[in-house]
């Protein structure tokens, strides 16, 4: 039926127009009609037809694999996407776990600093109290001394006004008699 359409088209075309009859030689329009129609039977002849059908063929072949090939392609590109942003999301995680992990540690360094503060204070309090208690100690024995020294040279004004050299004599003796005795 196609072959039929293709006739009628070719039978429909200006021919019919010319001064001669369509079906005489002096028809230009025929003899090219018939030249026309014999090149398309030498080329069914010789397969022309078949051989431009296994060309297509073949490049539809070709495309198609060409398209397996691109859907291959892009497969494993989108495997490779998918890989790079699994990867993406582990580096991401690891950077959190390492950003939460120094945060660890600083707050674990300003609590160790607070804490050796707090040492270096109760240090320094302590040395504070030691040398306070230290300069008390100091003051009352030096308030001791200056007692005892006020007090001995009291004690020394008050016996020279009241001694006398028979009870000084009586003194010194007692006083050599118990060297003599604690030194033997």
């Amino acid at each position: 039926m196609h072959r039929i359409a293709i006739l009628l088209s070719l039978l429909a075309t200006p021919a019919f127009a010319a001064d001669k009859p369509f079906f005489s030689l002096a028809n230009t329009d025929f003899i090219v009609t018939i030249g026309f129609l014999v090149f398309i039977g030498i080329l069914i002849y010789f397969g022309v037809p078949k051989m431009l059908g296994g060309m297509l063929d073949a490049r539809a072949e070709t495309i198609r694999g060409e398209l397996a090939e691109a859907r291959k392609l892009r497969e494993d590109a989108q495997s490779v996407l998918a890989s790079f942003e699994r990867k993406q999301q582990e580096v991401a995680e690891q950077a959190e776990r390492i950003v939460a992990q120094a945060r660890d540690e600083a707050e674990g360094a300003a609590e160790t600093a607070l804490a050796e503060l707090d040492r270096t204070i109760a240090r320094r309090m302590q040395a504070a109290e030691d040398q306070i208690a230290s300069a008390e100690a100091a003051a009352v024995r030096e308030v001791r001394d200056t007692a005892t020294r006020v007090a001995v040279a009291a004690a020394g004004d008050l016996l020279s006004k009241q001694m006398t050299a028979t009870r000084a004599n009586g003194l010194i003796d007692a006083a050599i008699s118990t060297v003599e005795t604690k030194l033997n």
